[in-house]
């Protein structure tokens, strides 16, 4: 009867994966511009192993290809051009590593000398109220808003690049100890139905330790799978790879 509840339950998750693999299926022909079918030619072949980060980190002017920071820099340029390329000459040259002592909660540490170069004239909110400040010339007023705007935006992205790193980090980590633990319990199972052939043991024994090792093989499998979702959203983050084509051709 165990043996049976076991094989159930595998079936159970087996059809479960299989409507959600067509479900994902469906999403990509639609992506790709086609109706979405019930016959695909899209065959899985396993999880793809990440391309490596750069060990010396990330370029911090990767997030300039953001579209909504290119905006952003646009809208402050219209604004005053000189302001914008002295904004973009002080452009904090640093690198995003998701570091010890890091986190996404004080991500405006990563370039607290850019912001600090601002904060007292160009950064500054010149609303109150819904007023401008009294006395403020309108277009020097429009001028430090899109500089502020600007500054946050660049913060935001920071932000979510480092999210995007903290969380890949800490998966790999994740990985290692699941690994760990499917090898523990590969010597647990091995060793118990040893037992039980040689008359030592129980097969419920035999029984509940390959159920827990096949728990965690689903572990570790979903972990990988995580783990790339985190790369990906890296990725958005950059709005790109971190090595574009253009950037090969140059």
């Amino acid at each position: 009867m165990r043996q049976e509840q076991l094989l159930e339950r595998t079936r159970e998750q087996q059809i479960n994966l299989q409507q959600q693999i067509a479900m994902l299926q469906n999403r990509l022909k639609v992506l790709s511009g086609q109706p979405p079918q019930e016959n695909s030619e899209y065959a899985f072949s396993g999880l793809p192993d990440l391309p490596p980060r750069p060990e010396s980190g990330l370029p911090a002017d990767l997030i300039q290809r953001r579209p909504d920071v290119q905006t952003a820099f646009l809208e402050l340029k219209a604004a005053d051009e000189e302001l914008a390329v002295a904004v973009s000459s002080r452009y904090p040259r640093i690198s995003l590593n998701a570091s010890i002592g890091t986190s996404a909660s004080n991500a405006g540490n990563l370039f607290d000398n850019f912001v600090r170069s601002f904060a007292g004239n160009l950064l500054a909110p010149v609303f109150y109220g819904g007023e401008l400040k009294a006395g403020q010339d309108r277009a020097e007023a429009r001028k430090k808003e899109k500089a502020y705007e600007y500054g946050q935006t660049v913060l935001l992205a920071f932000e979510e690049v480092e999210n995007a790193l903290i969380q890949e980090n800490r998966q790999a980590e994740t990985l290692e100890s699941l690994q760990r633990q499917v090898e523990l319990a590969e010597k647990t199972y091995e060793q118990l139905r040893t037992e039980y052939f040689n008359g030592m043991s129980n097969y419920l024994d035999v029984l509940t330790a390959l159920d827990e090792l096949q728990q965690l093989r689903r572990n570790y499998t979903q972990g990988r799978y995580q783990l790339i979702d985190y790369r990906i959203a890296l990725y958005r983050a950059l709005a790109g790879p971190f090595i574009t084509e253009r950037e090969n051709l140059n």
